[in-house]
Parts: C-alpha cells; sequence; structure tokens
C-alpha cells in the first residue's frame, strides 16, 4: 500500500535505487557496430602480414558501487552509459599450422649445432661472452705449449729437452690426463663457462619454445646440445693431441717405422680423451638441465671435479686408502688411461672398478639429463 501511494503522489525512487534500462535501439546500435568490416583475405594474417586485426567494435559497460556505513544501499555507477562511450575494439587470434615445405631433420639439427658452434667466432649466432672465447683461445695455446718446446728441441738439436717433452708414453698421457695444470684449471673452468647457460637459458629465457614449436623433437634438441659441448671440448683435448702428435713426427722427419710404433700410443691417448669428453659432456649437461641459471652449474661442475679429487686425496694421505678416488670423475678416468697407455699406476684399487664407476656417473648424468629436458615446458619457466 505504501508503494501505491507514492506512485499515486508522483514520487519517484532516490537516485541510488533507480534502475537504468537497456533499450532496443541501444542494442540494434551495438548489433549494427558488431558487424565486421570489409577486410583483406585472411590469409594475409599470417607471418605478420597486414590483415583483418579488427573483427568488430563493441560497448563495454561496467557496473560497480560501495555502500558506506552511513548508506544503507549502495549507488551504483554505469560506464558507458552516455553518448561519449568509446568504442573498444574485437582482436582475433588464431593458431594455425603451418602448411609449407620443411626442411630435413638433419637440416634442422645442423642448423641448431651451427648456432651454437659459428658464435665462438662470428655474430648473429648464439652470443658467447668474450670472457668464455679468450678463456678457450687462452686455454688452447696452452695446450700446445709442449708442442713448442718439443719444436725448440729440434731446432737446437738438445736430444735433453725433446726428450723432456717429445712423444712418448709418459707425454702422451700428461698431454691429456695431466692433472696441473690441465684438469686442475683449464679444462674444468671451459666446461664449466660452457655448460653453464647451454640449457638453462632455453629455460630462463623460453627458448626451448621455439625448438619445441617447430618440429625438433626432445631428442634431436638433447643430441645437438651434446654434440655442441663435446665437439668445443673435443677441440680443446684430442685438437690439440693431434697436433702435437702430428708436429713431432715434423719436426724430426721420422718415416714409418716411428709411425708404427708410436700410433697404439697415440689411439690409446686419443680413446682415454674421449672418456674425459663423454664424462665433462655428460655431468655438465646435467647440471644444466636441473638449474635455470649460468652459476650453479658451472659452481656444481667445478665442485665436482675438483673437490672430489681434493677429498679422495685427503683420504688417502691420512689412511692409505684410494678407493675414494671412485668418486672422482678425474681420478676414475686417469686410472683406466694409465692402464691403456701402459704408464705406472698410481692407484691401489682395480682399474676396472674406476671403468665401472665411469660408466655409472655417465648413465645417471645422461638419465638426468634426459628426464629433465622431456620435462621441460613450451614456454618461459
Amino acid at each position: 500500500m505504501t508503494d501505491i501511494d507514492e506512485q499515486d503522489r508522483g514520487e519517484t525512487p532516490p537516485p541510488s535505487q533507480q534502475i537504468i534500462p537497456h533499450s532496443n535501439a541501444q542494442s540494434e546500435n551495438q548489433e549494427s557496430n558488431s558487424q565486421p568490416s570489409e577486410t583483406v583475405g585472411r590469409d594475409a594474417e599470417f607471418m605478420g602480414e597486414s590483415g583483418i586485426g579488427v573483427g568488430g567494435q563493441t560497448r563495454m559497460e561496467v557496473a560497480f558501487g560501495a555502500a558506506s556505513d552511513e548508506e544503507e544501499i549502495g549507488t551504483a555507477s554505469v560506464a558507458g552509459g552516455t553518448k561519449d562511450a568509446q568504442m573498444g575494439a574485437i582482436f582475433e587470434q588464431v593458431y594455425r599450422p603451418w602448411k609449407g615445405t620443411l626442411n630435413p631433420r638433419w637440416a634442422r639439427n645442423w642448423a641448431m649445432f651451427r648456432h651454437h658452434i659459428y658464435g665462438l667466432f662470428s655474430k648473429g649466432h648464439r652470443p658467447w661472452g668474450w670472457p668464455t672465447r679468450l678463456l678457450l683461445f687462452g686455454a688452447i695455446i696452452a695446450a700446445m705449449s709442449d708442442v713448442g718446446l718439443s719444436f725448440l728441441g729440434a731446432m737446437l738439436g738438445d736430444e735433453t729437452l725433446y726428450r723432456l717433452f717429445g712423444v712418448s708414453r709418459d707425454n702422451l698421457y700428461g698431454h691429456v690426463l695431466g692433472f696441473f695444470p690441465r684438469n686442475a684449471i683449464c679444462l674444468p673452468l671451459i666446461a664449466a663457462l660452457i655448460v653453464g647457460g647451454m640449457i638453462s637459458d632455453d629455460r630462463t629465457n623460453g627458448t626451448s619454445a621455439i625448438y619445441f614449436s617447430r618440429p625438433i623433437n626432445r631428442i634431436d634438441y638433447t643430441a645437438m646440445k651434446y654434440a655442441t659441448v663435446a665437439t668445443i671440448l673435443s677441440l680443446l683435448i684430442l685438437g690439440t693431441l693431434f697436433i702435437y702428435y702430428l708436429a713431432n713426427i715434423l719436426f724430426l722427419g721420422e718415416g714409418w717405422a716411428y709411425l708404427l710404433d708410436t700410433l697404439p700410443l697415440f689411439l690409446a691417448a686419443t680413446f682415454a680423451g674421449v672418456l674425459l669428453v663423454i664424462t665433462y659432456s655428460s655431468i655438465g649437461l646435467a647440471l644444466s638441465s636441473v638449474s635455470r641459471g649460468r652459476f650453479f652449474p658451472a659452481i656444481s661442475l667445478l665442485g665436482l671435479f675438483l673437490g672430489t679429487k681434493l677429498l679422495a686425496f685427503l683420504i688417502y694421505q691420512l689412511f692409505d686408502q684410494s678407493i675414494l678416488y671412485l668418486l672422482s670423475p678425474y681420478d676414475s678416468i686417469a686410472h683406466v688411461g694409465q692402464v691403456i697407455i701402459g704408464t705406472t699406476p698410481t692407484y691401489d684399487h682395480p682399474w676396472t672398478w674406476s671403468l665401472v664407476s665411469i660408466i655409472i656417473m655417465n648413465v645417471i648424468s645422461l638419465y638426468v639429463l634426459a628426464n629433465r629436458v622431456s620435462a621441460m615446458e613450451v614456454t618461459r619457466e
């Protein structure tokens, strides 16, 4: 009865309770404005060409309000109910599969491999830092120091100097597996700089989305990353070994008899170098796959190789037991290398234990690497 009496007296409800109807004419205007305009072909949307950027227009209205402590009913404000309301644009985003001709699988893998390797020498590829390039160049020069000394001995005719740095069992072993300074400073530092951001950068920067959104499977991705690290380390270890061996043959002008005598030693040193490259690559990439930065994989690799070496050395000095050297990747490879090349072993435990230790380390590292790569998202993590 009260509401009827108020309507009879011509009174209207307060503004805070007024309801704004949505007229049919306004709806018709909105429907007419939402009709798509004449556009170019939809194929022009692809590859960044100007296409149908706007599919229509609509009026966006938002109602919001709040009641204060003194008001029982909050006031409502309607945006877009005036003539000066701005029209919002509707954008259409369409994902379409690639329908062009794809390169063969080897070409895609070669492009990925080339992207990392060429970055060491030219621009437009992976941006390796100048400290990494300078340290790699300095490590290669330092690894060929015995070449220069053997050349000096051959030029001067000093047999004592050449005997110290020429081709022999101990010198071939020392070129690949000598601890200081090669495996104490040069190789661990270079390996740490290379593998530090090899996979972790892809996870941080979202580069994995570029790889996996193309027809590149995770096996090829992992294989090319592994091949990149192994190639750079092979250039430092095996490349300098080959130069050292070939240079000594040329310096002395030796014939086929010398080559047949020293070739088995060279092949044995090469096999030991391959074990070193594989172990460095496997452990380094496994550490890089579990991290999102460069610092952790690099420091972890240095700590693993040098820390286990130091710990095993201290235990050996205190208790005269070399069994703890099985935890050191370097010492396990050095033990196997001593047996293969034929130098005097410096470890008490059987060399087969060291070989099994190397296999276990590589298997665990490859398992972690494969598991982490298979779990990588196609987004920035």
